[in-house]
C-alpha cells in the first residue's frame, strides 16, 4: 500500500510516467560474479543415460524378438524342404528302376511300386502319391495292399473345458499369429480321385522337372509338397507327390514364441520398474518443485520455500537449487524494491517538507524581508527535488539497461583518457584537477557497456573532486592484477570516517564536506556505480590514503574488472 501511495503522489507532482524498478543485489545479473555457483558439465548426463538405455532395451527386445521367430520358422521349412527334394529324388530314382529296360518301358508298373513306397515311406510322416504320365493317381502311401487305412484322429477339447493356462495359451497364439506373417499359399488339395492336373507341382513334374510347393490345410496349417518326376532313359514315366506335415514346425516355433513371450513379461516388468524409477526421480520432484512454486506463487507470506533435492547430483537437483536460489533473489527484489520505496519518500519528504513550511510562512507573512529569504529557500528546494527525480529516475532504469544492453570491447585506458581530457577543459572550482597517466593503448581491455561504466567513472571523480581541498588534484591508475584490470580514483581530501567504508556505497547515503550546502547531492551515485561494476562481474571498494606518519591524507576508490 505504501508504494501506491507514492506512486499516486508522483502523479501529483507530475512524474508518473517514471518506471520505478530497482533492485539491490550484491551478485552479477549478467552472469559474470565469478562467485556465482554453476550447474557442472556432463558429457552425458544421469537422466539422458536412463531414458536412453530403457528406450534401448525395449526396442532391441521387441525387434529382436520379431526377426528371431521369422528366420527360424523360415529355416526350418527351408530344411525340411530340402530334406523332402533328397528323399523324393531316392524314392523316384528307386520307382524308375521298376520299369522294363529298353526304349519300349512308357509307364511304371504299379505291382513293384507300391511295396517300394510303403516300404520307404513307411517309417517317416511323410505321405507319397504316385502318379501315371495320364495324371491319374494310381497310389498312395496311406493305403496298404489297396485297402483303405483308417486313421483315428482324438477329438478336440472344447475351449472352455481346457484348464485356464492352456486357454491363456491359445489366446496368446491367436494374438501371436495376428502379426506372424506368412506367405501366400493355395489350399491344399485331399479328396478322393485326385488328379495331376489338381496340383501345379505335378503337373510340372509331369513335364520333367522338380516343384516345390507349400499348401495351406483347412484347419491353417501349411504342408509341403515336392514333385519329382520318375524317369527312365529321360523318358518321364511318372511323377512322385512327397508331402510333410508340418506340425513338429509349427510345435518348435510355438515353443519359441511362448519363451519370447515369457522374456518380453519379464522385460515389461523390468521396464515398468525403470519407468517407475525415472517416475520416482524426474516426474515426482518436478511436480513436486511445481507445486511448491504454485504454493509459493499463491502464498501470502514467506512461510512457503521450495524444496532442495540438494543430494541428488543430476538435473533435478540443479533445477531445485536454481528455483530456489531465484526464489531467494525475487524475495530480495522485493525487499529492495520495499526499500527503495521507503527511501525515496523519506528523501522527497525533506524538501517537500521544507516548501510546505516556507509556503504557509509566505501566505501567513507580508513582510517582504521575509518574503526574499523564503523564496531561495524555495527555489533550493526545488533544484533538489529536481535533482532527486533525475537521479531516481536514472536509478530505477539502471537494472533494465543492464539487462538488456549489449557488452562490447572496451579500452579504459583510452576512456578514462578522454573523460580527464574533459575535465581539464572545464573551470573546476578553488583550482582543482583531475590527471591521469598514459595508458598504452588496447593493454587495458574489459568487457562492458560504455555508457554505464562511462558513469561509474564521473561519479567517482566527482565525488572526489568535491571532497578535495583547494588546489587539490584527483589522480587516476590503472594497473593489471592476474585476470584483473584495477582502477584507483585517489583524492587528497578528508578521507572516509571510520566504519563508513561499506556504508557509503548505500543508497541515499551521503557524508558531505562540511564546506559543502547541504541537499547538493542525492546520495546515489556511489550506489550506482557499485551495481553497474558488479553487474560487469566485478567489484569496488573504498579505502583511506595514510601517509608516513599514518594520518589520514586522502580516500581512495578501487575497481577491479575482468579483464578481456
Amino acid at each position: 500500500m505504501m508504494i501506491l501511495l507514492q506512486l499516486k503522489h508522483f502523479t501529483v507532482l507530475g512524474i508518473a510516467t517514471e518506471t520505478w524498478v530497482v533492485t539491490e543485489t550484491s551478485k552479477s545479473t549478467r552472469g559474470y560474479d565469478e562467485g556465482a555457483r554453476q550447474a557442472p558439465l556432463r558429457l552425458l548426463s544421469p537422466l539422458m543415460f536412463r531414458i536412453l538405455a530403457v528406450n534401448a532395451m525395449a526396442l532391441l527386445i521387441l525387434v529382436g524378438g520379431v526377426l528371431y521367430l521369422g528366420q527360424f520358422r523360415d529355416n526350418l521349412i527351408a530344411q525340411r524342404v530340402e530334406s523332402l527334394q533328397v528323399q523324393a529324388e531316392i524314392i523316384a530314382g528307386a520307382l524308375g528302376e521298376t520299369t522294363p529296360e529298353g526304349p519300349e518301358a512308357t509307364d511304371i508298373d504299379i505291382a513293384l511300386a507300391r511295396p517300394i513306397i510303403t516300404r520307404l515311406v513307411g517309417p517317416t510322416e511323410n505321405r507319397a502319391r504316385l502318379f501315371s504320365v495320364s495324371g491319374t493317381m494310381v497310389a498312395d502311401s496311406r493305403l496298404l495292399a489297396g485297402h483303405k487305412r483308417v486313421v483315428a484322429e482324438p477329438l478336440q477339447t472344447p475351449m472352455s473345458e481346457r484348464p485356464f493356462g492352456e486357454q491363456i495359451q491359445n489366446y496368446i497364439y491367436e494374438f501371436l499369429d495376428m502379426f506372424t506373417r506368412r506367405p501366400e499359399m493355395p489350399p491344399n488339395v485331399d479328396k478322393p480321385g485326385m488328379r495331376a492336373v489338381d496340383f501345379l507341382e505335378v503337373a510340372t513334374a509331369l513335364e520333367g522337372e522338380a516343384m516345390t510347393q507349400l499348401r495351406v490345410r483347412d484347419d491353417g496349417r501349411a504342408v509341403i509338397n515336392v514333385a519329382v518326376p520318375i524317369q527312365r532313359f529321360r523318358r518321364v514315366l511318372g511323377a512322385l507327390l512327397l508331402t510333410a506335415q508340418t506340425e513338429d514346425i509349427e510345435a518348435v516355433v510355438r515353443a519359441e514364441q511362448m519363451s519370447t513371450v515369457k522374456i518380453f513379461a519379464a522385460a515389461m516388468a523390468v521396464t515398468m520398474l525403470l519407468s517407475f524409477f525415472l517416475g520416482r526421480t524426474i516426474v515426482r520432484p518436478i511436480g513436486i518443485l511445481a507445486r511448491a512454486a504454485e504454493r509459493v506463487r499463491r502464498g501470502i507470506g514467506r512461510e512457503e520455500s521450495l524444496p532442495e533435492f540438494s543430494e541428488r547430483n543430476d538435473e533435478i537437483g540443479d533445477l531445485s537449487r536454481s528455483l530456489s536460489e531465484m526464489t531467494t533473489a525475487l524475495y530480495n527484489q522485493i525487499d529492495a524494491v520495499e526499500r527503495f520505496a521507503a527511501d525515496v519518500a523519506h528523501e522527497l519528504k525533506n524538501p517537500l517538507s521544507s516548501m510546505r513550511s516556507a509556503l504557509e510562512t509566505l501566505q501567513n507573512s507580508d513582510r517582504q524581508d521575509v518574503r526574499d529569504k523564503l523564496m531561495p529557500i524555495l527555489v533550493e528546494d526545488v533544484k533538489r527535488l529536481d535533482r532527486l527525480i533525475t537521479d531516481i529516475s536514472d536509478a530505477s532504469r539502471l537494472d533494465a539497461e543492464l539487462t538488456r544492453g549489449q557488452m562490447d570491447p572496451i579500452d579504459l585506458g583510452i576512456m578514462i583518457a578522454m573523460l580527464v581530457d574533459g575535465y581539464k577543459t572545464i573551470d573546476l572550482p578553488e583550482g582543482r584537477s583531475v590527471t591521469c597517466e598514459d595508458f598504452e593503448a588496447g593493454v587495458y581491455m574489459v568487457q562492458g557497456i560504455d555508457g554505464r561504466l562511462g558513469q561509474v567513472w564521473r561519479n567517482l571523480i566527482d565525488n572526489a573532486l568535491s571532497f578535495s581541498p583547494q588546489n587539490g588534484t584527483v589522480t587516476i591508475t590503472l594497473a593489471k592484477d592476474g585476470k584483473y584490470i584495477v582502477t584507483e580514483v585517489t583524492d587528497q581530501g578528508i578521507g572516509i570516517p571510520e566504519g563508513a567504508e561499506e556504508k557509503i556505497f548505500r543508497r541515499f547515503y551521503s557524508e558531505r564536506p562540511e564546506q559543502e550546502a547541504f541537499g547538493g547531492h542525492s546520495g546515489l551515485g556511489l550506489a550506482i556505480s557499485k551495481q553497474v561494476v558488479e553487474a560487469h562481474g566485478g567489484s569496488v571498494t573504498a579505502s583511506n590514503v595514510l601517509n608516513d606518519d599514518g594520518a589520514v591524507c586522502g580516500a581512495c576508490f578501487r575497481v577491479r574488472l575482468p579483464a578481456l
